[in-house]
């Protein structure tokens, strides 16, 4: 059984104010200088996919979300189904 300390959560957005690009927040990494603003940012954004990483691991789990966000900013359309599958044993 996991802890709320055992895992980040996070969401993937496209921002529909800015560039348009596809980026991630990871809520429970953020700090009191940036967490209102990155915050406010996501929930303005159009959700695109959501969940909890574990902690153990979560370098490799970001690197994952790195390479997915870059395949969504370049044009490839993926589904919920394909990043949940991409994440694999990293989800919590």
């Amino acid at each position: 059984m996991l802890f709320e300390a055992d895992k980040v959560m996070f969401e993937i957005y496209r921002e529909t104010e800015y560039t348009g690009k596809y980026r991630v927040c990871y809520f429970t990494e953020l700090q009191d200088h940036n967490k209102e603003t990155e915050i406010n940012h996501a929930l303005a954004g159009e959700h695109f996919f959501d969940g909890f990483i574990k902690n153990f691991r979560k370098d490799e789990a970001k690197e994952i979300i790195t390479s997915l966000l870059g395949r969504l900013n370049n044009g490839e359309k993926l589904d919920a189904q394909e990043v949940e599958r991409a994440l694999g044993d990293h989800m919590a």
